[in-house]
């Protein structure tokens, strides 16, 4: 498969012959240029810029993220720490696309708030491009906000200043004392009615940078990144110690306070690797919330830094909703995946049968991963470890050539064709892909393709093509066209 990895150019990862030719095809199809070289721009970008949005408690951060996303997804109460789960949006503006973090949950634990508002800033400002800063024009500057703002500047990422619940002319002097802080201009917002929230984008993207710094892979031979992830307890600081052949990493039993180094090289097969830590995090009773919470930003952050996530699963207990939903932060990420089971040798062969049935059922969206069943606490396969990364490195680096593809994609819609919806017949007109890092697919096609057919074109690209450890996105743009929507 080597031969189909392709260095990038001007026309994102295109040479100069194989766009013309593709321009070309397109144009045959009566695609406009313009729209098919922004569908490619947007499709062979990489990954998006990331925007956190901070602050202390009930001050207007979900609000706001549904006013920048343009829907109601994140959670809204009249309270802090409501918003839980999934934390990261896709957002556009200005034709920009960008990602949002939000921040809005926390719990007045008996760390304290400004300890709490701390963790969970910092955890998720490590990810971030840049970062919006929300502050409660109402109140004013409190001792939490100057604690963020200490947070802000040692990171040293661009910041917008958000004056949030500015519904009015009259309330602009109170967003004018926030000026006190040190960080600029305040933007009044009304996240609430929307007022303002314009202007404080358009000066998001002159923070944003046009596409995510590299800062991996840059340097031929340097050590690729890998982030160890999964819940609690599954061994993820026994995994690193046993790689690392000693004890690089001391857990801390108090959730959410970790300070540990997390970037750990090490020579493992005979190269340098550098490990992106998640381990250190543990589980109270008292704090389990807060900790689950803290454990999702700390995992949000190493995921956006590493190149491959080994997602380590604990075969001694069930698969859980959390192992999933840290598996689809790993994919949604667009990174390329390694399935670890861990304990492996505690388990009797009743266990390993359910086990088994248990990948095949709940894991069944990952199926494509590589995976190694390992033992951190005895080394146990953990030779294993280096082949099944580099396999999936090198799925996530293939380029597959247009010419190829379209060869590829001819054969599929002659022999499996989309099925007839309201007497039309949708099909793949032409495509190419975009992108790597992960694999990205642009097909133009003459109607809609149902979720289903794009899952099967997948699942043959795969069959074909290989991609072994590493998501795969396609998107399509529709064409609808008289004449040329008939089989």
């Amino acid at each position: 498969m080597n031969d189909q990895i392709h260095s990038g150019d001007e026309h994102g990862e295109l040479g100069d012959a194989e766009y013309a030719e593709f321009m070309e095809l397109a144009a045959q199809e009566g695609f406009d240029a313009d729209e098919v070289e922004s569908e490619l721009a947007a499709a062979g970008h990489g990954p998006l810029p990331v925007l956190a949005v901070v602050g202390r408690p009930n001050v207007g951060k979900s609000t706001l993220v549904n006013r920048i996303i343009g829907r109601r997804e994140a959670v809204v109460e009249d309270r802090p720490g409501v918003t839980r789960d999934r934390v990261t949006y896709e957002a556009e503006w200005a034709g920009r696309r960008f990602k949002v973090v939000d921040t809005g949950g926390w719990e007045q634990d008996v760390l304290g708030i400004d300890a709490s508002v701390a963790a969970q800033a910092e955890f998720a400002i490590e990810a971030a491009d840049a970062v919006v800063f929300v502050v409660d024009a109402t109140v004013g500057a409190t001792d939490t906000d100057e604690a963020v703002v200490k947070l802000l500047r040692r990171a040293g990422k661009p910041v917008v200043l958000c004056a949030n619940k500015v519904d009015g002319p009259s309330a602009e002097a109170d967003a004018a004392m926030l000026w006190s802080l040190g960080l600029g201009e305040p933007m009044p917002v009304s996240a609430l009615h929307g007022r303002g929230t314009g202007d404080m984008l358009d000066e998001v993207l002159r923070a944003l940078p046009e596409a995510p710094a590299q800062t991996f892979g840059a340097a031929l031979g340097g050590p690729r990144r890998i982030a160890l992830i999964g819940r609690p307890n599954v061994g993820k600081s026994s995994l690193l110690n046993k790689v690392a052949g000693e004890e690089r990493v001391v857990v801390n039993e108090l959730a959410g306070t970790t300070r540990d180094p997390v970037d750990e090289l090490i020579d493992l097969g005979g190269q340098i690797w550098k490990f992106v830590d998640t381990a250190g995090i543990r589980k109270r009773v008292h704090l389990q919330e807060g900790a689950d919470y803290y454990a999702s930003l700390r995992t949000a952050a190493a995921v956006e830094k590493a190149e491959v996530a080994v997602v380590l699963i604990d075969a001694s207990e069930s698969i859980s909703v959390q192992d999933q939903r840290i598996i689809t932060m790993a994919v949604e990420a667009g990174r390329a995946l390694v399935l670890a089971i861990n304990k492996w040798d505690t388990l009797d062969e009743e266990r390993r049968y359910y086990l088994e049935r248990e990948i095949e059922t709940e894991l069944a969206q990952i199926a494509w991963a590589p995976r190694v069943n390992v033992s951190a606490r005895t080394g146990r396969h953990m030779e294993k470890l280096v082949p099944a990364l580099e396999t999936a490195l090198a799925g996530w680096e293939t380029r597959v050539p247009t010419g190829r593809l379209n060869a590829f994609l001819g054969e599929l819609v002659a022999a499996h064709p989309h099925p007839i919806r309201g007497g039309k017949q949708p099909r793949i007109l032409f495509g190419t892909q975009a992108g790597t890092k992960p694999p990205r697919f642009v097909l133009f096609a003459s109607g809609f393709l149902e979720a289903g057919y794009r899952r099967f074109v997948e699942r043959r690209l795969r069959e074909e093509f290989g991609f072994e450890g590493t998501p795969i996105h396609i998107s399509v743009r529709v064409r609808e066209k008289r004449g040329r929507n008939k089989k």
